[in-house]
């Protein structure tokens, strides 16, 4: 039973869908966990996120993010959008934030949470572009 209704919940997501349940849901928890256990307000590499805003609001944004993304995946592909480009905005402020720490010399490894945090966004990326495969038709039994 369990099968037969994961089965059909992929069907209706599709490969799209799937990608922005996942990644939306990753997201919404990693706000959520910022909400109950902030990182500490000296973390290495996010100065400059934090100076456009306070960890409350990135995490209240993360998780708009991620539940947009889930929302956005129970939608067909072409209304779906605004899910992948969430998904992708949020990752931003982060990426820029520790790449900058790096160029400025405040945190050495800057350049790998930026590195991290670009890579986790590509297959978001690569995802919104592809078309969705058409669903074969059943054969009617007679």
């Amino acid at each position: 039973m369990w099968c037969r209704a994961a089965r059909r919940l992929m069907r209706m997501l599709g490969r799209r869908g799937a990608i922005l349940l996942s990644y939306g849901t990753v997201w919404s928890l990693y706000g959520y966990g910022q909400l109950i256990s902030p990182l500490r307000e000296q973390q290495p590499g996010l100065g400059l996120a934090l100076q456009l805003m306070p960890f409350t609001v990135w995490a209240v944004a993360w998780i708009v993010a991620g539940l947009l993304a889930v929302a956005a995946a129970l939608l067909p592909q072409g209304v779906d959008w605004f899910g992948f480009v969430g998904l992708v905005l949020i990752v931003l402020p982060w990426t820029t934030s520790y790449l900058a720490s790096w160029l400025l010399g405040d945190f050495p490894r800057g350049w790998v949470a930026a590195a991290v945090w670009a890579a986790i966004a590509v297959p978001v990326i690569v995802v919104a572009g592809w078309r969705e495969a058409p669903r074969p038709k059943r054969l009617e039994s007679y």
